[in-house]
């Protein structure tokens, strides 16, 4: 982090910039503040060069809109995008995008600090990464969003922070003709052959990141830059320095067949089965890099809005973007983007002794700027990484010795005496790096006692010798410094192509080593106006991967509910044969055995979920009638309207069913004249009262069993009732605290109750509380005669008739307890905490409690068992995951992005599941996945 330059924007939207995070090839990232609410945010601006060209534009904007897609998690959500405002100068605004700000340090600079980082590090690391990729792969998309410089690691777990090529790139430039050269960081084997990316690109990439984090250095370092391309794609990877637990399954990810590769969700399960929040649960970074993120943490809460038109120190060329910073060993940083010094191709860097307008830094070894922001005095910083080259270390001999300094130019003149060190400097330019890339003595971070591996540095590896590297797009000279190879775009959501826009348009993406991974030769790949490379289908079927423990299975078939029509409002399974699916605009049956759509039937639209109506109907309840359908071709064979059945009555939701039965909720509009006036009084007006019944009909009769009064609800007046527990004799049931009204709240002292109707009458036979539980409490009971209630942040159990507490299970601080699952002897439990469980029904002993290891708090999970009732089944809004009911192990979990809507609106559904025999049916919004469980 250091402080804002004279030309760097001063407002983003309603955020005010204060300090420079860091530069990445496309783009500058700073810290900012939006004054009125005090919310903190790291904002991604794309260099203003490279944002003038369209296709760059509509690329970042793409990205942008994977990010807001992938939200929660390890994802920061966006908070804003759009064009800075207050920008200095006449240059073109950048494009922007905000993000929450998390305390973060990049994994290649936790690296510079710490060296290798430890096995449980790596885990945490690689879980957090691979549940994002499965996110992102269940769409059929691959990331190539990953490289050291894009992956924080923050206090509670890493942050994946770059969604495409831009983001990861290793440099990025622009060129005549709106032409844009992208260098990608880390290769495979498949793009230096030319082949299509994939999501199994992203694991191979993930398993140089993992190798990178556990040794220091990536996995085919050895030999001389010109066979780095033979070398990725046949030559196995060096893992000697990887800890032996993780050796096979890092070996897997780097595969030189994509088919031989694991999945995302295979990776995630096998580093950290208990998922990456649950492993880092109680701190998982180790001191010196906690110490960093805390003192980051405390540097940004120091910050203050700088002054508008600070003054830059001498000594800097104002560029956004640039800073012409040697690096720590004096090698020439790559930081620069060619051509921006006034030298056309040149790097333009200097030597650290001659650096002008540099000079020794203050006390503490930071550097400032002092018409702008000012840093807390925490001492030097770790070395900086040359960019293009962090993710792979080299042996020492590679160094390329330093070009000569170029003349300083007008901007570029010494400093005055007594000036501040020009931001981006290095601390304590004097000293030189120790052996080995050794923290440097006094480095506030460097752990105790610590003794640095042998070979080449951590943080800070060096690149090839520039008579290595082939010549660039424009050939010997040209900017760029790196090779072109054909590298199509992943897929990304893209706006409908410009069709005025230059056909001439490209974006080039080239084989640059991040890590000094050097390609030659290939052709230039042309994307006019922003389109995406189609992915094709016509490759051999993979081989079969190896089944791992929390690896969801492969689902028997999967169903997408067309784009055309509105997402179903309801999912029900029929008779083990049919999922019948109810929207807006029609109801929808899918085939249980195939997946594929059997019949769709407009009558049904807006239909509650879909009942057995005895073994040859399907029963659905509408917004105006009862319809029977036929389950071959969907036909109504009967209907019964509500106007004509139940004597005009408004028909409600449906609070329950048993077999034949259904029991809901329905009400009208009476007149209740006003009384007789007394003798020279004026009569009053008549009044309009809702009244309203809980009934119960026979779907396989279609007869009207009973109707009992009940109190009104809420207007328009129709209460809404659960059934918490059915049992020989009556029913018991829950009023819905939504529907109360609020005399009944004030009445009942906003405790909740539960009332008792006779099963074969419908009579009235009792209302009762119980303990402390609210009309919002989660309840349900058993046909023994016991209800469980979800009391404060504990589960209780009364007996049902006397409300006597049974027993009490304490839940987890802060959390509250969901509607639990009965089940043979256990009681399983689910809590907001994002955990679930189960209790003995007789004793109330705790017999096992799992998390989820959902990041974020929400809800409690809504939890389904198998049919068998051997698997227990909990989702929420970011995944599903399978344990075995008895004993709680974890036996796999499942994570999907969700169907894009249209324009790439971001798809936030929740999951829900349903099962039927041996098959779990998942839904999130449009997609479907029948996965089978025991």
């Amino acid at each position: 982090m250091e402080a804002l330059r004279q030309d760097d924007p001063r407002r983003f939207g309603r955020f005010t910039a204060l300090a420079r995070f860091d530069e990445q090839a496309s783009a500058v990232r700073y810290v900012a503040r939006d004054t009125a609410s005090g919310e903190t945010a790291l904002v991604t601006a794309a260099r203003p060069e490279l944002a003038a060209v369209p296709v760059f534009s509509r690329r970042f904007r793409a990205e942008a809109r994977t990010a807001e897609r992938l939200a929660g998690g390890w994802v920061s959500p966006p908070l804003e995008t759009g064009k800075a405002a207050g920008t200095p100068g006449d240059g073109p605004e950048p494009l922007w995008t905000a993000a929450g700000y998390v305390p973060a340090l990049p994994l290649d600079e936790a690296v510079g600090i710490a060296g290798p980082l430890p096995e449980r590090v790596v885990r945490v690391l690689g879980a957090g990464i691979a549940e994002t990729l499965s996110r992102v792969h269940a769409t059929g998309a691959a990331l190539q969003g990953l490289a050291p410089g894009t992956v924080l690691l923050a206090a509670d777990g890493p942050r994946l922070t770059a969604f495409g090529p831009l983001g990861a790139a290793a440099s990025a430039e622009a060129g005549p003709e709106d032409r844009l050269s992208v260098r990608l960081g880390y290769l495979t084997p498949e793009q230096i052959a030319g082949e299509e990316v994939s999501a199994a690109s992203d694991l191979f990439v993930l398993g140089l990141l993992l190798a990178y984090a556990a040794t220091g250095a990536t996995p085919f370092t050895e030999g001389p830059a010109e066979g780095a391309s033979r070398r990725i794609a046949e030559d196995e990877p060096e893992l000697d320095g990887v800890p032996q637990e993780l050796r096979e399954l890092i070996a897997s990810c780097l595969a030189k067949d994509p088919a031989e590769r694991p999945s995302a969700g295979t990776v995630a399960a096998e580093l950290a089965l208990e998922g990456a929040a649950g492993l880092a649960r109680g701190g998982w970074l180790p001191e010196p890099l906690a110490a960093a993120v805390a003192d980051q943490e405390a540097r940004v809460r120091a910050l203050e809005a700088p002054a508008a038109g600070g003054a830059e120190t001498p000594g800097t060329d104002g560029a956004p973007g640039t800073d012409g910073t040697p690096s720590a060993d004096g090698a020439p940083c790559a930081d620069r983007t060619p051509g921006t010094d006034g030298a056309p191709g040149a790097a333009g860097t200097f030597d650290a002794e001659e650096a002008p307008g540099a000079e020794t830094a203050g006390p503490g070894g930071i550097e400032e700027d002092r018409g702008t922001t000012r840093f807390l005095n925490t001492g030097p910083r770790p070395p900086r990484n040359d960019t293009p080259t962090t993710q792979l270390a080299l042996p020492q001999g590679a160094a390329a010795p330093p070009p000569p300094a170029l003349a300083p130019t007008a901007q570029q003149a010494p400093a005055a005496p007594g000036a501040s060190a020009a931001p981006g400097t290095p601390a304590a330019l004097s000293a030189p790096a120790a052996p080995g890339g050794a923290p440097q003595p006094g480095h506030p971070y460097a752990a105790p006692g610590s003794v640095p591996p042998a070979g080449p540095p951590h943080g800070g590896p060096t690149p090839y010798p520039a008579a290595a590297l082939p010549a660039g797009a424009g050939g010997a000279g040209a900017g760029g410094g790196g090779p072109m190879v054909s590298l199509p775009l992943p897929p990304a959501p893209a706006p409908a192509p410009d069709p005025g826009a230059s056909r001439r348009t490209l974006l080039t993406i080239a084989a640059a080593a991040v890590g000094g991974l050097v390609v030659g030769g290939g052709a230039m790949a042309a994307l006019g106006s922003g389109e995406t490379a189609a992915a094709t289908d016509d490759k051999p079927a993979p081989k079969p991967r190896r089944t791992l423990p929390g690896q969801a299975p492969e689902p028997r078939w999967t169903y997408t509910h067309p784009a055309s029509e509105a997402p179903p409002l309801t999912a029900a399974v029929w008779q083990d044969e049919l999922l019948v699916l109810t929207g807006e605009s029609q109801a929808a049956a899918v085939d249980l055995r195939t997946g594929k759509r059997r019949w769709q039937r407009a009558d049904a639209a807006k239909g509650q979920a879909a009942l057995a109506a005895g073994t040859d109907l399907v029963f659905v309840a509408s917004p105006t009638e009862f319809l029977w359908l036929a389950p071959k071709d969907g036909k109504v064979v009967h209907r019964v309207r509500y106007t004509e059945a139940f004597d005009d009555l408004a028909v409600g939701p449906l609070a329950g069913s048993s077999g034949p039965v259904i029991w809901f909720t329905a009400s009208h509009t009476v007149t209740v004249k006003a009384p007789k006036p007394k003798k020279g009084k004026k009569k009053g007006k008549d009044k309009q009262v809702p009244e309203a019944f809980f009934l119960a009909y026979d779907i396989v009769r279609r007869k009207e069993l009973w109707r009992t009064p009940v109190p009104a609800g809420r207007a328009p007046g129709t209460p809404s009732y659960r059934v918490a527990a059915e049992r020989s004799a009556d029913i018991l049931v829950r009023q819905r605290s939504a529907s109360l009204t609020p005399a009944e709240v004030r009445a009942a002292k906003r405790k909740g109750s539960v009332r008792s109707f006779d099963q074969k009458t419908g009579k009235l036979l009792w209302t009762k509380q119980y303990g402390a539980a609210t009309p919002e409490a989660a309840t349900a009971g058993d046909e023994d005669g016991t209800l469980y209630a979800a009391v404060g942040t504990d589960l209780e159990a009364f007996e049902a008739d006397t409300a006597k507490p049974l027993w009490r299970v304490e839940g987890t601080e802060g959390s509250v307890y969901g509607t639990p699952l009965i089940a043979g002897p256990l009681v399983h439990t689910t809590e907001s905490s994002q955990s679930v469980g189960a209790v003995d029904r007789e004793s109330g002993r705790l017999v096992w409690r799992r998390s989820t290891e959902v990041p974020a708090p929400g809800n409690a999970p809504a939890i389904t068992l198998s049919s068998s009732e051997k698997t227990l089944i909990a989702a929420d809004a970011v995944q599903v995951t399978a344990f075995a009911a008895d004993s709680g192990e974890r036996l796999w979990k499942f994570q999907d992005i969700g169907a894009a809507e249209p324009k790439g609106a971001t798809v936030s559904a929740p999951y829900r599941v349903l099962t039927v025999g041996k098959t779990a049916i998942v839904q999130r919004e449009r997609s479907f996945y029948a996965f089978p469980v025991a």
